[in-house]
């Protein structure tokens, strides 16, 4: 309900604010919000060429293709003239994300369509662990740490093994398979839950700890930062890794307290101490590394580790063939059942992607993203908030609507100040420690089809918040 609401808020609000913006001036066109492109110039005006001052006229006559540029500074996009059909056409800015109608043609072909194959190829070797009994013999290993986080989950239920497999592929960084572990974890627990509309505490649980996204290997970034050319990419590794933490930490903390779990139980306490000794301990082990070494070892780790996973998989399989005999079924057989699952699942949660990306795109093209996100900003600067920190905080606004759209902030804030500088690295910090909170929302509550998400929207954005004040407090640390 609280979901529904928010998305009827910032899709009604936006399409009010085009609407003024266009009666009063401040919009020429909303062509661009229906069907520009991210990038693309933006109209702001057309005249006669007898209506602009003649130095205009005079360079627009000589300029080749009768176009010409002016007011070329390279952190602003250039104010472009070009003459056709007896008018003059003005261009200034570009648009920050893709219109509503190229959105729709890419959430399809750039995002469902490459998300359908993971889960197919992921769901796959799912149904292979299950059929094995890998699952089952996973289940029964975690179950008495999980039993305790997760109360009304059942000893040795197969949901469990999914959750473990989704929080390992997030600590690796590995999202091409997070998802599908997540989803198949959701479609898991939906059969435990006796109102079928409303979110489990269990679902809950699972999706605020999936959103904390603990992680130990943020390649992404690092890519990212070499690729602006960062005197030393990984340095921003460890305060990802604090930070990710001190969220995890948070979302268990927030949401149990709200469902009155048992923080004193012995595993509990040893499970969080040996995670605590495990990624100090590699935190120490990355630490002694020089950069080029960094660099192999962040580079290699993910990657070896999935196909570990796969090649687990598939030998365990092939090991207790015999399983697969007795269900009247054989290996390839199980791993098509799975992928197929995977494709009904791809196209299931398709309607609810689209839906919260087009208001998103409305929301950030209508220009009142930008209006909240300077408002912010101007009232942080003024209660001492150092200019390098709001300088960043578009990332970590935009982070949990659209993880494209903040990554763009991202990437533009190591060009504006440097990928060393403090707001490069504050900005790095800050997508990698959240989580696109309404796209994972609509995604995993769509797959099953739960309407009432309960208090999950507000606690995840609670921990969001958590995150980017551990994110400035630790970048502030380090740098």
């Amino acid at each position: 309900m609280v979901l529904s609401r928010f998305w009827l808020v910032i899709f009604i609000s936006s399409i009010v604010f085009v609407v003024v913006s266009l009666f009063t001036g401040n919009n020429y066109s909303v062509d661009f919000i229906l069907n520009g492109k991210k990038d693309d110039p933006v109209l702001i005006s057309e005249k006669y060429k007898e209506q602009l001052p003649e130095f205009i006229r005079d360079s627009i006559e000589k300029a080749p293709e009768q176009t010409i540029v002016i007011n070329k500074v390279e952190s602003n996009a250039d104010t472009t003239y070009i003459f056709k059909n007896k008018t003059v056409k003005i261009y200034s800015g570009v648009q920050k994300t893709d219109g509503l109608l190229p959105t729709c043609k890419n959430t399809l072909l750039d995002l469902i369509l490459p998300l359908i194959a993971y889960l197919a190829f992921f769901c796959g070797l799912m149904q292979l662990l299950i059929d094995s009994g890998a699952s089952e013999k996973l289940a029964k290993k975690l179950s008495p740490v999980f039993v305790k986080v997760f109360p009304t989950v059942p000893k040795n239920h197969e949901s469990i093994s999914y959750m473990t497999l989704n929080f390992a592929a997030n600590f690796l960084g590995l999202d091409s398979a997070a998802t599908p572990f997540g989803l198949k974890a959701m479609q898991s627990l939906q059969e435990l839950n006796p109102d079928k509309d409303r979110a489990s505490d269990a679902q809950i649980m699972f999706m605020c700890l999936h959103a904390a996204g603990l992680t130990l290997i943020p390649t992404s970034i690092i890519g990212y930062r070499a690729a602006e050319n960062a005197s030393n990419p990984a340095d921003v590794m460890l305060p990802c890794i604090i930070t990710s933490f001190v969220g995890t930490i948070a979302a268990f903390l927030v949401i149990g307290i709200r469902q009155k779990i048992n923080f004193k139980s012995a595993s509990l306490v040893v499970t969080l101490m040996t995670l605590i000794a495990a990624i100090a301990g590699l935190m120490l082990y990355i630490g002694r590394m020089d950069l080029v070494e960094k660099n192999l070892f962040t580079g290699n780790l993910s990657g070896l580790m999935l196909v570990g996973i796969i090649a687990f998989t598939l030998v365990f399989s092939f090991i207790h063939e015999k399983k697969f005999t007795e269900l009247n079924t054989t290996i390839f057989d199980s791993f098509v059942t799975g992928a197929n699952n995977g494709l009904k699942t791809g196209v299931t949660i398709f309607p609810y992607v689209l839906g919260m990306l087009v208001a998103i795109s409305f929301f950030r093209n209508s220009g009142l993203f930008e209006i909240i996100s300077n408002g912010i900003s101007f009232v942080f600067s003024h209660i001492g908030v150092s200019k390098e920190i709001t300088d960043s905080l578009p990332v970590a606004m935009l982070r949990p609507f659209s993880s494209g759209g903040s990554r763009g902030f991202m990437i533009d804030s190591m060009r504006t100040f440097g990928p060393d500088s403090f707001t490069g690295r504050l900005s790095c910090i800050f997508q990698c420690s959240a989580e696109t909170t309404f796209y994972v929302i609509a995604v995993y509550f769509g797959s099953i089809k739960v309407k009432n998400t309960r208090y999950t929207l507000g606690s995840m954005l609670l921990v969001d918040l958590i995150c980017v004040v551990t994110a400035i407090f630790v970048a502030s640390w380090f740098f």
